[in-house]
């Protein structure tokens, strides 16, 4: 690239962009400590380009919020997964939003339940979710959510 030349990218590309770099590192079995952090950088970066796109809807904060909540439940740090669970089930209920959104902030909250080792409140959200399962009827995402509820 000449000197001269710059990129310019879009919020919505910046995000969409942090997003699937923060799926990379989910995936991997294991992550160094470094890969961790960044995973974390990423998830906040794509979040906030997202907030600063003129077309960030409610859905897009719905799922941003749940994948901040993963990273860190992933992360071991339960009490930030379930600060963005929560934030990720009002704003999914707030502007009622489709089963699968709602379904999978339970399930976001669940997870962190876990990971905080609060057993009780881990099946109480996980029971939650399967509620928002069966008022869903697109197969493949009752499929996708039932499999990410299959954790212990």
């Amino acid at each position: 690239m000449k000197e001269t030349e710059t990129l310019t990218f879009s919020h919505k590309q910046l995000a969409a962009t942090c997003f699937n770099q923060v799926w990379d590192l989910l995936e991997k079995e294991v992550r160094t400590p470094e890969e961790q952090e960044q995973m974390i950088h990423l998830c906040h970066s794509s979040f906030w380009h997202w907030t600063q796109a003129e077309e960030c809807t409610e859905t897009n904060l719905s799922i941003g919020y749940w994948q901040l909540a993963r990273v860190y439940a992933v992360a071991g740090q339960g009490e930030n997964a379930l600060n963005y669970a929560k934030r990720c089930i009002v704003v999914s209920e707030e502007a009622s939003l489709a089963p699968f959104y709602i379904g999978y902030g339970y399930e976001a909250a669940a997870r962190a339940y876990f990971v905080l080792g609060q057993n009780d409140e881990s099946r109480r959200y996980k029971d939650l979710a399967y509620e928002y399962v069966e008022k869903m009827t697109d197969e493949e995402s009752k499929k996708l959510l039932l499999s990410d509820l299959d954790f212990s």
